[in-house]
């Protein structure tokens, strides 16, 4: 036998009332916190890069005019970015997903970047699954959320990707962009037109804005990386430049990536910029 309570004719009981006004006001916040949080605007707030600590890494970031920058992680660590310079953070992996490292990102900026290339086994190396089961805990942060940023096949149907917003909207999950990576092995004067091709379908497919978060020409075809001559690299840079800077569902763009103690396809030298670098610096 159960015992029902008395009939509240569609009233709600008194002792309920402050808890459903406390989870009122923290909806109401956690609404106004991601609409008032919308990406910068311009094309100079559109063009980033990828950054590590090594030498002269804070005096080559002052100077190649990106307006965000990020470095795999929840915290900007030893490198110094200029004023008006945006850092965004990154939750790289499940082992991130903690109470210090999404405190940590919450405090840093008004964009959260997802796991990095889940769909590698070098990288975060997750499933779908594991990647959507932990995503209510990136939610929580309030920020502005982008999706895994898969190594490729970003617009593949059955791929990582489509497998985790097909997942994120079954579940109701919020995902605000789709982080992109992109390496060309054509070092020809096509390779522009090949990037555009691929972010295009991917925003065909998804209709969520863009963000290009690591891109270069590296072929990666064969036994060890090829990279291009540094003229191939700095007309990529121009001409990739303008092509982002002319679609208006790609909101960011970095290169990847700052220095050339990093990876040869780096802007600076130390310090210095070299051709490719002193192309994107130019680039608005």
């Amino acid at each position: 036998m159960t015992t029902s309570s008395p009939r509240t004719h569609g009233r709600v009981p008194a002792r309920l009332l402050p808890v459903i006004v406390v989870l009122a006001v923290l909806a109401v916040l956690a609404v106004l916190t991601v609409l008032g949080r919308t990406p910068a605007s311009g094309a100079e707030a559109r063009k980033g890069v990828s950054v590590t600590p090594v030498d002269g890494a804070s005096q080559a970031l002052a100077d190649v005019g990106a307006g965000w920058y990020y470095d795999w992680s929840t915290t900007p660590g030893d490198v110094t970015g200029p004023a008006g310079t945006e850092f965004v953070p990154m939750i790289w992996g499940a082992a991130n997903v903690n109470a210090t490292d999404l405190a940590q990102a919450s405090r840093q900026g008004t964009e959260l970047l997802g796991f990095n290339e889940p769909d590698l086994a070098g990288q975060a190396s997750m499933s779908p699954d594991q990647a959507l089961d932990l995503w209510p805990q990136l939610e929580a942060t309030g920020l502005r959320l982008g999706a895994p940023a898969v190594a490729y096949g970003g617009d593949t149907p059955g791929g990582w990707l489509d497998q985790f917003m097909s997942g994120a909207a079954a579940r109701g999950y919020r995902v605000d962009f789709i982080p992109l990576h992109w390496y060309g092995g054509d070092f020809s004067p096509a390779a522009a037109d090949e990037l555009r091709g691929y972010l295009q379908a991917v925003y065909d497919r998804y209709h969520k804005p863009i963000w290009l978060t690591e891109y270069a020409l590296t072929d990666f075809s064969g036994s060890t990386p090829r990279y291009p001559t540094a003229q191939q690299q700095t007309d990529f840079v121009t001409s990739s430049t303008a092509m982002l800077d002319s679609l208006s569902f790609v909101e960011r763009y970095a290169w990847f990536t700052l220095s050339t103690e990093t990876s040869p396809t780096g802007l600076y030298d130390g310090t210095v910029p070299n051709s490719s670098g002193t192309a994107y610096r130019a680039a608005s």
